[in-house]
């Protein structure tokens, strides 16, 4: 019996398991795949307070010989299902815990195009708030016809030489107002009806392909930078049973991060909220570790 079992060692899990370990509570954290989480695709971290530049692999590095020095066990496993209690994985492992957080993250929705992983940090980014700084003076693309593709493009193109937005519908489908800030910049090149199909380049990226889906025409796009804003996956299948999902599948909490079922608590980009970024990401772990250490107290 752990008195808490956190799912997910992204920025989120981690600072909640440094968190609940200073609290002197016994913890586990498992983690399906990578020890970091998304951040570990970033090869450059600039915003992250304290820290002038590391990359997203140092960052996740410092978390877990952190977690690891004050005691805190790591398991990779994949977890199946939880219950008030009750940690059940894919191994046939099962946990028992005072407390749960989820900190299961999301992951940026790829294009599935061939290289498209080996060009990441290398042309390819998910995140121009995190990556935006390092194209200044470059010709990018932005992949995306939302609101978060376009807030994207508005701040690339103060930046950037040339910024393109590719969207593979008729017209763009982010807000009207942000829409047309963008046609009224003079650097700015709207193309619609047209999806990638090709990411040109090995080693680093070279340009882009992209076909009309109307004509199926296609052209490339002379661009030093991809950036893909199709929005996020997050997976909280798992939990369904014991948190509320939104329509887009994120678990439904503020900044309690409360989920609702006594004894089981969330942090992070799996939870609904406005902005996803590091910091933000490591402030709900502090704060779904303090009350998660208050429940077991509680007990």
């Amino acid at each position: 019996m752990h008195d808490i079992v956190i799912v997910g060692a992204g920025p989120a899990g981690l600072t909640a398991a440094i968190y609940a370990l200073r609290f002197n509570k016994s913890v586990l954290v498992i983690e399906k795949s990578t020890f970091g989480g998304q951040i570990t695709y970033s090869p450059k971290v600039e915003n992250y307070p304290g820290f002038k530049e590391m990359s997203g692999n140092e960052f996740a590095d410092l978390l877990v010989d952190q977690v690891i020095s004050l005691g805190g066990e790591i398991e990779l496993d994949t977890v199946s299902s939880i219950a008030p209690g009750k940690v059940t994985c894919e191994s046939g492992n099962v946990y028992e815990a005072k407390a749960i957080i989820i900190a299961a993250g999301s992951k940026h929705r790829q294009l599935g195009l061939d290289n498209e992983n080996e060009l990441v940090g290398n042309g390819v980014s998910y995140c121009a708030v995190c990556d935006g700084a390092f194209c200044k003076g470059q010709d990018v693309a932005i992949i995306g016809g939302g609101n978060t593709a376009l807030q994207e493009a508005v701040l690339l193109s103060d930046i950037c030489k040339s910024v393109t937005v590719v969207q593979n519908l008729p017209t763009l489908t982010g807000e009207k107002k942000l829409a047309d800030q963008l046609y009224s910049k003079e650097n700015v090149n709207i193309i619609c009806s047209s999806v990638a199909v090709e990411l040109l380049g090995k080693e680093k990226l070279t340009g882009l392909k992209i076909k009309n889906t109307e004509d199926n025409t296609e052209r490339v796009l002379d661009v030093e930078t991809v950036f893909v804003a199709i929005g996020q996956v997050p997976e909280n299948k798992p939990f369904e049973s014991v948190c509320t999902l939104d329509n887009y599948g994120y678990i439904t909490a503020d900044e309690s991060c409360l989920t609702g079922t006594n004894g089981i608590f969330v942090a992070g980009d799996c939870r609904t909220k406005a902005v996803r970024q590091i910091t933000t990401a490591t402030g709900d772990g502090a704060v779904a570790a303090v009350a998660a250490c208050r429940y077991v107290d509680s007990l």
